[in-house]
């Protein structure tokens, strides 16, 4: 849990206004192959899925899943949430929501025997 913080923080952290980018990197300000793995596998882990719930199969630059797009938005949604604090940590990350779902859940489970 901690590093699933630490890599959601670092995720946040690197948030960049959109640019051009032979990789397509459109928010995510990273120097590395292995600083986008890391990021990448932050997001499997808070959100439950694969690769290929946003990216092309062997084309990760390409933008013809609608998704892909979506989670550029919810980068964006959790950094703003994240500056509007005072002291400027981070206090809403993917798994905040979605807790290791695709969908995040909009209520609580019902308890045994309601």
């Amino acid at each position: 849990m901690r590093f699933l913080v630490t890599a959601l923080f670092a995720l946040i952290a690197n948030i960049q206004s959109p640019a051009s980018d032979p990789t397509n990197l459109k928010i995510l300000k990273v120097t590395t192959g292995a600083e986008v793995n890391q990021i990448m596998r932050t997001f499997t882990s808070g959100l439950g899925v694969q690769c290929s719930y946003c990216h092309v199969e062997n084309n990760f630059a390409s933008d013809d899943i609608p998704k892909k797009e979506a989670a550029r938005r919810m980068i964006q949604l959790t950094q703003k949430i994240n500056a509007d604090f005072l002291d400027r940590r981070m206090h809403v990350s993917c798994y905040t929501c979605h807790r290791g779902e695709m969908e995040p859940r909009t209520a609580p489970e019902p308890k045994p025997g309601q």
